[in-house]
C-alpha cells in the first residue's frame, strides 16, 4: 500500500478478515494505508482492482453520487467536495462530470442558474440574507467572484456583457412574455428571464446583405470567392444605403412601409424586413434578373434589342440605350415611395417605350426610317412640343421615372434577303466612293511631283552659285593662314625657350624651398619628440617618487598604530609587570638560595670585587661567595 494507492477487495462469503472485522458476502471495502502497509489476500477474499488517490486543490470541486457514510451507501445522494482535499472513492461512489474547476466570474461576467431542487439559497442574495429558491427558479451570480455550485442548482451558461456601439445592437427575447426587442448602443447584459433572438431572413436578402452594392447587382462576386462570413443572426440587422438611393422597410407590427434615402444607415427591429427589388435584365430584357434591396435613382441607362417591322415589310432590329433617372422630392411624403409604385420598372418602361417605337416605324418604308431613324424614334418617346419641336424627356407619372436620352446603336435587318440586300448597297456605294478618292489622290500626287521637281532644279543652281561663292572665300584664307604660319613659327619657337629657362628657374628655387621647410619641419618633430619623451621621464620619476614616499608613509603609520595597538591592547599595568618581573624573581631565587646580595656582569668589564665583595659580605670575612660570569 502506499499514500496514493489504497486495496478494493469483496467479500466471497462471509467471514472475519484479518482486521477482526465481520466481512458478509458480497461486501465491498478498502484497504488503505492506514490499516496495513501491505495486505495478502484471504482465500474468501477477491481482488477487484486497485483505487488511486482523488486530489482537488483549492481551485477545484466535485460532486460524489452515493457517498458512502457509517458504513454505508446512501443511494441516491449528492455530496460536494471542497479543494483543498484528497480521498479515496469507496466502493458504490462514483463522480457526478469528474472534477470541475471552480467558476471565476470577471466583472463584466455572470452565471445563469436554475435549482433542480427546493433549497435555501444562503450564496446569491449580495446583502447576505437566505432567499428561498423553488424548483425551476433561473437566477444570476454577477461578477467578480468564485463561485462553487452547491448540488442542488443547475450552471445554464456563462453569460458575458456585450458591449454595444451606437450603429451595433443585439435581438433580445423574454421567455416570459415571449416578447422581443432590439437593444442598441449600450453594454448589456441578458437578465436571467431574457435570451439572445436570432432574426431570420429569405435567403436572397441575406444573399444580397453579403454583397457591395454596386451597379453590377447581379454579380455575387464576394460569394463566388469565398470572403463573406456568415451573418450572426443575434446581431441586428444593420444595412448602409448607398448614396442617391432608396430602401423600403415594411413593419410587420404596426402594418405599414418605411421608405430611408441614402446615404444613411439603417438597423432592422424584430419585425421589419426588406422590400425586396426585382428587375429585368440581360439584353434583350428578361424578367427577375436583378435582385437588389437598394433601388438606385439614377442617372443610369438601360439597354434593349427591339424588332420592328417598317411599312413595306422589312423587319429590323434595333439595338436602343435609355438615359433614365428618377425625378424624385424627399421633402413630400406623397413622392417619396413612388419609386417602389411601379415593381420592374425597367421592364415597364422598355415595354411601353418599345411598343411607341413599333408603331412609329410601321408607318415609314425601309429607305425612309434608314435615313431618318433618329428623329423618328426620338418623336415617338418623346412626343412633340410647341412648333413641332421634339421634347427633351418623357416621365411616366406611376413613379416619377424620366427617360431623358436615347441612343441608337444598331440596326440589322432580321431578314436575310433583307440583309444581304443591303449589303450589296452599301459595298457598292463603298466601291463607287473608293474608286473617286483613288481617281482624286492620283491628280494630287501627279501636280504635287511637278511641283517638287520645279523646286528641286531652282534648289540646285541656287547650291551650286552657293558653292562657288564658298569656294573663292576657301583660298583666300588659305593664303592668309599660309602667311600667319611662316611667322609666328619663329615667335613660337623664341617664347617657348624663354618660357622654358624661366619655369626651369621656378622650378629649381621652388625645389630650394621645400628642402628648407622639409629640413625644418624635421627638426621641429625631433625636438618635440625629445621634448615629450624628457617629459615622460620626468613625471615617471615623480609618480614612482610620491609612491615610495606614501609607501614609506603608510608603513610608518601602520607601525606605529601597530605599536600602539598592542600597548593598548596590553595595558600600562602588563608592561610594568613585565618590567619587573626579571628582579623580583632573581631576588626571590637569591632568598631561596639564602643568598644576600649578587652581582651579574658579563666578564667583559672590569669589575672590582673586593669592595664588592667585602660590601656584600656585611663584614663577616668567614662568608664563601662564588661569582659566576
Amino acid at each position: 500500500m502506499t499514500e496514493k494507492k489504497a486495496l478494493y477487495l469483496q467479500a466471497i462469503r462471509t467471514f472475519v478478515d484479518v482486521f477482526k472485522i465481520k466481512r458478509k458476502a458480497g461486501a465491498e471495502w478498502l484497504v488503505t494505508i492506514n490499516e496495513a502497509e501491505t495486505h495478502i489476500p484471504d482465500v474468501h477474499e477477491r481482488v477487484i482492482g486497485e483505487v488511486h488517490l482523488t486530489t482537488l486543490t483549492n481551485r477545484q470541486y466535485c460532486i460524489v453520487n452515493n457517498p458512502f457514510i457509517n458504513g454505508k451507501n446512501l443511494l441516491g445522494k449528492c455530496e460536494l467536495r471542497k479543494g483543498e482535499l484528497s480521498f479515496f472513492l469507496q466502493p458504490g461512489e462514483s463522480l457526478e462530470d469528474g472534477i470541475q474547476n471552480v467558476y471565476v466570474l470577471d466583472a463584466d461576467e455572470a452565471l445563469l442558474l436554475r435549482a433542480k431542487e427546493a433549497f435555501v439559497d444562503t450564496v446569491s442574495d449580495p446583502k447576505g440574507g437566505d432567499v428561498k429558491r423553488q424548483p425551476g427558479d433561473r437566477w444570476m451570480i454577477k461578477g467578480p467572484t468564485d463561485y462553487v455550485p452547491s448540488i442542488q442548482v443547475e450552471v445554464l451558461e456563462k453569460r458575458r456583457s456585450i458591449p454595444l456601439d451606437e450603429n451595433e445592437g443585439i435581438y433580445v427575447r423574454d421567455i416570459t412574455t415571449g416578447k422581443v426587442r432590439s437593444v442598441t448602443g449600450q453594454t448589456y447584459l441578458l437578465s436571467p428571464d431574457e435570451e439572445l433572438w436570432k432574426k431570420e431572413l429569405p435567403d436572397v436578402v441575406e444573399e444580397l446583405l453579403k454583397i457591395e452594392m454596386t451597379r453590377d447587382r447581379n454579380e455575387l462576386k464576394g460569394l463566388k470567392q469565398g470572403l463573406v462570413h456568415k451573418r450572426d443572426q443575434t446581431r441586428v440587422v444593420s444595412y448602409r444605403i448607398p448614396h442617391n438611393s432608396v430602401v423600403q422597410i415594411y413593419d410587420f407590427r404596426a402594418k405599414k412601409f418605411c421608405v430611408v434615402f441614402g446615404p444613411e444607415l439603417v438597423m432592422f427591429g424584430p419585425d421589419e424586413q426588406f422590400t425586396v427589388v426585382s428587375l429585368s435584365g440581360e439584353v434583350p430584357k428578361r424578367p427577375h434578373v436583378i435582385k437588389c434591396l437598394a433601388l438606385l435613382l439614377g442617372p443610369d441607362f438601360m439597354t434593349d434589342v427591339i424588332t420592328v417591322e417598317t411599312a413595306d415589310h422589312a423587319r429590323l432590329s434595333l439595338k436602343v440605350s435609355y438615359n433614365w433617372h428618377f425625378d424624385i422630392d424627399v421633402n413630400k411624403e406623397g413622392e417619396r415611395s413612388k419609386p417602389f409604385q411601379v415593381p420592374d420598372f425597367v421592364g415597364t418602361a422598355c415595354k411601353s417605350i418599345a411598343s411607341k417605337i413599333r408603331g412609329a416605324v410601321a408607318t415609314h418604308g425601309f429607305d425612309s426610317f434608314h435615313k431618318h431613324s433618329t428623329d423618328i424614334i426620338r418623336k415617338a418617346v418623346f412626343g412633340l412640343g410647341e412648333g413641332d419641336v421634339p421634347n427633351n424627356f418623357f416621365k411616366f407619372e406611376e413613379n416619377n421615372l424620366v427617360v431623358s436620352g436615347i441612343d441608337i446603336q444598331s440596326v440589322e435587318p432580321v431578314d436575310q434577303k433583307t440583309r444581304d440586300a443591303l449589303q450589296k448597297s452599301v459595298q457598292l456605294a463603298i466601291e463607287i466612293t473608293t474608286k473617286s478618292q483613288e481617281a482624286t489622290a492620283r491628280h494630287e500626287a501627279e501636280r504635287q511631283e511637278q511641283e517638287a521637281r520645279g523646286k528641286l532644279e531652282r534648289q540646285k543652281i541656287s547650291d551650286e552659285s552657293e558653292a562657288e561663292k564658298s569656294k573663292k572665300e576657301l583660298l583666300q584664307l588659305q593664303a592668309q593662314s599660309a602667311a600667319v604660319e611662316s611667322t609666328g613659327q619663329a615667335t613660337a619657337e623664341a617664347k617657348a625657350r624663354a618660357e622654358s629657362s624661366l619655369i626651369e628657374g621656378e622650378a629649381l628655387v621652388k625645389q630650394a624651398k621645400l628642402k628648407a621647410e622639409a629640413e625644418t619641419i624635421k627638426m621641429q618633430s625631433e625636438l618635440a619628440q625629445l621634448k615629450e619623451r624628457q617629459k615622460a621621464e620626468i613625471e615617471h620619476l615623480e609618480n614612482l617618487n610620491n609612491l615610495e614616499i606614501s609607501k614609506q608613509k603608510e608603513i610608518s603609520e601602520i607601525e606605529s598604530k601597530k605599536f600602539a595597538d598592542i600597548v593598548n591592547a596590553i595595558g600600562p599595568e602588563t608592561i610594568k609587570a613585565i618590567a619587573q618581573v626579571g628582579l623580583e624573581m632573581q631576588a626571590k631565587l637569591l632568598q631561596g638560595l639564602g643568598l644576600k646580595g649578587y652581582l651579574i656582569t658579563d666578564g667583559s668589564s672590569p669589575v672590582n670585587l673586593f669592595n664588592t665583595a667585602q660590601g656584600l659580605l656585611g663584614g663577616n670575612s668567614q662568608t664563601n661567595i662564588k661569582f659566576d660570569e
